[in-house]
């Protein structure tokens, strides 16, 4: 599962809270109100294991009028180890017609009760371990009519999902698909829908003609039937967790490739089949990186991937056919401006191939060995792709975005057996943070001992359900280390260490004492390895050093006195670390030290220093020609350009960046820097841009172009309207809010009407942002109802929390605005102001609900 949502909504929530000043419900609980919270005292154990799944077949079809599945299951199963006579599955919001024992070919009726969640079966007899027998069920699976909460990282939770079955909605096509994580199978099929049970499948799917579909494992059959449907029958031989079965139903295109033997396949909407080997195509290599560093080659028959309109969540790992939101279907101008992280999304879902599908979570309390490991796949992928630079930039991303969590919602331990719901798993500290803990974990012991003891963990727990301590176990038996400390810290412990780190030297001595303290405010004292390196006269002296105490030094030598002591010489702790050291040694760093982390804490450092210092000017200059993209973006973003000095040094770099680049996200940044200028002379550099390939360019151009001749950008934006994606969408929304032409609202309209999915939550922002500019109440109130109703879609209490404190504020803005002025523009704006607090209430009042 990826948290395309969740990241998405934690930037805006913490970036828009603090801008606007407000306190809303979503700041963090506070510690009484959680202790008080019952949920918490449940003890969230691995569910008891009476009956296991052996074998399910499933034979379906579709009612898209009412929005059924009609649907035939045989189930076999046997008992865990106690013989029992009965079985209870779960299966919530069905219509159940029958349930049978089948033997000798015959249906023999059960007895059973049902409370719309759960299956109560009593069976013919006592069966023992060494016995397996069939459940026959025939049902009807309704899940428009499920009452079903999901997550800030999984929006819904009816299982099944008909989008667009009438195919009233000309800009969607006609799709069906499955989201069975967390417990969500046994919607759509009778099941024991938990992660500790693993069981073989075949599934029949009854679709019409034009349709092609999408399963777990290999596409066995296909069965042209009389009344213009066709059958077709997927089998998976190789057994997984029910909340891995997937279904997929819709006209796409499957564009085929191969990975040694095995079939790898790119199912797109049509219009997007041309770009499905620039969004997909690295897949194979990523097939060949992953089993190669493991030791494991990809066990499944085949590796498809799918996209989904209106998807509930980011991605999602279906064994053998993961499926995608829509985000991931981009044009090669978009991919532009990606910086890879739909190739982190698909590295993440395949990655789970060996944890998740393979080694299983045993509870969602252990979430973490699925979805830590999947998060650290983004990272070795950019690594070995695209260089350490960019997988250090992502990791420092990622410690931001859980740090950033932690302020506002509290910190948790990675392994939790206490929750308020186990979609609360899925958050910051299993992805993010956990991601993290992997990289100190790797750091700790080496590349061969890590890789060897993934393997080992592997094949220890193919095709089981397991937990964080076999993981440690396994890297206990590679090692010969013990573990606990590690695993005790960061695994079965919450928080991180803050570090203060100061310099003693003695040159009368020829020593340095480097002093680490930790300054934490909770009692815990942490055990961190790390690197410290001593430079001196160019080159680097490695001394690995072992912190235990809250107060620690270690005292090292040197001929002459050193150039730079670099504390956490490989960057990988996470930690928050209060450096205490003079400028001079951060310009030698950013020029000797060779890690991502260590030119970014350097340009930090200038950035803060570039009003009084000539030195941090240069090297601020310097960084603007960094070897990586990604810092001179950040470079550009920390320029100060109201100082004389720095625009002197800057300006000729901004401008030759912003012209030739070869990053359009570097080009992109120069430009918005530039415009930031007001600056005449720039006007015709900012309409070129205009004309380039990439929509993030186009859009600073715009940006730019607009601050210094309106109407020419108002004509040029009217130009661009027929090919619009992302941040072009908002700059030239953006000019039409300051032309203030009615006629042009329809644009920003019918651009937010044709999202839809994660990606419908950035427009809404966007959107919301535009409204607060316009004085029109037409446009403003059909807008309100858009982004009302895609709150109502979302069915997310923090989405619209949020969305509901915005308008009120927008509502006090335009009544605020409304004093400055007189007659019907006041009238107007105080309709708005009006409209937008009762849709805010009306979004409040839904949460409660």
């Amino acid at each position: 599962m990826n948290q395309h949502l969740k990241q998405s909504l934690m930037g805006m929530l913490i970036g828009g809270i603090a801008g606007l000043g407000m306190s809303t419900p979503l700041m963090a609980q506070s510690d009484k109100a959680a202790q008080e919270d019952p949920a918490l005292k449940i003890y969230r154990a691995a569910a008891t294991k009476v009956n296991d799944l052996v074998h399910t077949k499933l034979d379906v079809r579709f009612d898209y009028a009412k929005r059924y599945l009609y649907g035939k299951a045989w189930i076999t199963l046997k008992p865990h180890f106690y013989a029992t006579d009965s079985l209870t599955l779960d299966a919530k919001g069905m219509d159940i017609k029958e349930i049978s024992l089948v033997k000798a070919g015959k249906n023999n009726p059960l007895k059973y009760s049902y409370d719309s969640l759960q299956l109560h079966i009593a069976l013919d007899k006592s069966y023992k371990p060494s016995e397996s027998y069939i459940i026959y069920i025939s049902y009807t699976a309704r899940p428009d009519e499920l009452k079903a909460k999901g997550s800030a990282a999984i929006s819904d939770a009816k299982g099944l999902y008909f989008i667009n079955p009438d195919g009233k909605d000309p800009n969607k096509p006609t799709q069906i698909w499955t989201q069975g994580e967390t417990e969500s199978s046994s919607a759509w099929f009778p099941t024991i829908d938990k992660t500790n049970q693993k069981c073989t499948e075949e599934i029949s799917m009854t679709v019409e003609k034009k349709y092609v579909t999408l399963s777990n494992g290999k596409l066995v059959s296909q069965k042209n039937n009389a009344d213009g449907t066709r059958t077709d029958t997927w089998k998976m031989d190789l057994p997984h967790s029910p909340y891995l079965f997937m279904m997929a139903v819709g006209d796409y295109a499957i564009v085929k490739d191969t990975w040694r033997g095995k079939e790898v396949s790119y199912y797109v909407e049509k219009a997007y089949e041309k770009y499905a080997r620039n969004i997909f195509g690295n897949t194979p290599e990523m097939l060949t990186f992953y089993s190669n560093i493991l030791g494991y080659e990809y066990p499944w028959v085949k590796y498809s991937q799918i996209s989904g309109r209106d998807y509930v969540s980011g991605a999602m790992e279906n064994t053998t056919a993961t499926l995608h939101g829509e985000f991931i279907q981009k044009t090669d101008r978009e991919l532009l401006d990606n910086n890879n992280y739909n190739e982190g999304v698909i590295a993440h879902e395949l990655f789970h191939h060996w944890f998740g599908d393979l080694a299983t979570a045993e509870s969602w309390s252990n979430l973490t060995v699925n979805e830590s490991f999947a998060d650290y796949s983004e990272y070795l992928w950019l690594e070995h792709k695209y260089g350490k630079d960019a997988a250090d930039e992502h990791s420092q991303e990622a410690a931001q975005s859980y740090m950033s969590m932690v302020q506002y919602s509290g910190d948790k331990d990675l392994v939790r057996f206490h929750y308020h719901d186990r979609e609360d798993m899925f958050d910051q500290i299993t992805y993010q943070k956990g991601g993290r803990v992997l990289n100190m974990l790797r750091n700790a012991v080496g590349d061969s001992a890590f890789f060897k003891s993934l393997n080992l963990y592997l094949k220890t727990n193919a095709f089981k359900a397991t937990e964080a301590h076999q993981l440690r176990l396994a890297f206990e038996e590679v090692t010969g280390r013990d573990m606990n400390w590690f695993f005790n810290e960061w695994y079965f412990g919450k928080g991180f260490p803050q570090l203060d780190i100061s310099y003693k030297y003695n040159d009368a001595a020829k020593t340095v004492t480097v002093i680490l303290q930790q300054i934490q405010k909770e009692a815990k004292v942490w055990q961190i390895p790390m690197a410290i390196d001593v430079y001196t006269g160019g080159k680097a002296e490695r001394h690995q050093i072992f912190m235990e105490n809250r107060v620690d030094s270690f005292t090292f030598s040197y001929t002459t006195r050193p150039d730079l002591v670099n504390v956490d010489a490989d960057k990988v702790v996470l930690a928050k670390i209060d450096d205490h050291r003079a400028f001079s040694t951060y310009a030698y760093q950013y020029a000797h030290a060779p890690n991502y982390m260590d030119r970014r804490i350097a340009i930090e450092e200038a950035a803060d220093a570039q009003a009084t210092n000539p030195e941090a000017v240069k090297l601020l200059q310097l960084a603007l020609k960094d070897k990586y993209h990604g810092l001179r973006t950040y470079t550009i973003g920390k320029l100060n350009m109201a100082n004389t000095a720095v625009k002197a040094a800057a300006l000729p770099v901004l401008l030759e960046l912003a012209k030739q680049d070869p990053s359009s996200l570097v080009r992109a940044a120069a430009l918005q820097q530039l415009g930031e200028l007001k600056d005449a002379q720039y006007s015709s550099l900012f309409e070129n841009a205009t004309k380039d390939k990439s929509y993030g360019v186009e859009a600073a151009g715009l940006e730019g172009l607009a601050s210094l001749d309106l109407d020419k950008a108002y004509t040029i934006a009217k130009q661009m309207e027929g090919d619009t994606k992302g941040k072009l969408v908002n700059a030239i929304a953006g000019v039409y809010a300051r032309k203030g032409n009615a006629a042009d609202v329809g644009f920003v309209a019918t651009k937010f009407d044709e999202t839809s999915g994660q990606d419908k939550l950035n427009a809404a922002f966007d959107y919301l942002g535009f409204l607060s500019k316009v004085n029109n109440t037409q446009a403003v109130t059909k807008g309100v109802d858009q982004v009302k109703a895609m709150t109502a879609q979302f069915s997310n209490s923090q989405v619209s929390t949020y969305i509901s404190n915005w308008m009120q504020e927008i509502s006090k803005s335009k009544s605020q605005e409304a004093t400055g002025v007189s007659g019907t523009n006041r009238d107007e704006l105080l309709k708005q102001s009006d409209y937008l607090r009762k849709a805010a209430e009306e979004i409040r009042k839904s949460i409660k609900e």
